[in-house]
């Protein structure tokens, strides 16, 4: 009778185990998907602000309309990415081409002055330390959850239910040469 009891106790704690390890997997993979709507707010609202900036730009310097087509085909790559991957190409593409759409209005002083284009560039860079703080955040949940995941011995529960590791958001380091722009 005492060994059945002894038995019927460890399989219990090994139940017990497998049941925390899983709710801790299930609760890091729920703080994952929060920071990454977090961040998937902060670029719709970026998106947003992009086509405003955009026209306004447009209104002053119209003869740069390829400029604005690399904006907007960067802009619609970055909506249209599915995986952590694809949006962080996307989001560096896009980054790439508003750093020369501002390098096209630095050459336009009545565009620099107006108030419009000034609070557009205000907001959009609002929004870029928002996305920035999101992506650590983000980043720092990814990190929490590969390590879980990886970790002995929650990586045999991980595996068998099927957690695999999550991609960074990562982003091109930026380059400290100015942006040459042609005319």
């Amino acid at each position: 009778m005492k060994p059945m009891l002894i038995v019927l106790g460890l399989l219990l704690l090994i139940v017990i185990y497998l049941a925390a390890v899983y709710n801790r997997l299930v609760n890091l993979k729920n703080q994952l998907k929060n920071a990454w709507h977090q961040i998937d707010v902060q670029l719709k609202r970026r998106y947003d602000l992009i086509p405003n900036l955009v026209e306004t730009v447009k209104a002053y310097a119209s003869h740069e309309k390829e400029i604005f087509e690399k904006v907007a085909q960067a802009r619609s790559a970055a909506i249209n990415a599915s995986t952590v991957k694809e949006q962080s190409e996307a989001e560096n593409a896009l980054t790439s081409t508003l750093k020369t759409l501002f390098a096209v209005a630095e050459n336009y002083p009545d565009l620099k002055a107006s108030e419009n284009f000034m609070m557009l560039q205000e907001e959009l860079s609002s929004t870029e330390n928002k996305i920035a703080y999101a992506r650590q955040f983000y980043n720092d949940s990814v990190m929490r959850f590969n390590t879980y995941v990886q970790s002995f011995p929650s990586n045999i529960i991980a595996r068998i239910f099927g957690f695999k590791e999550e991609d960074y958001f990562e982003i091109e380091e930026v380059e400290s040469k100015p942006i040459e722009v042609k005319f």
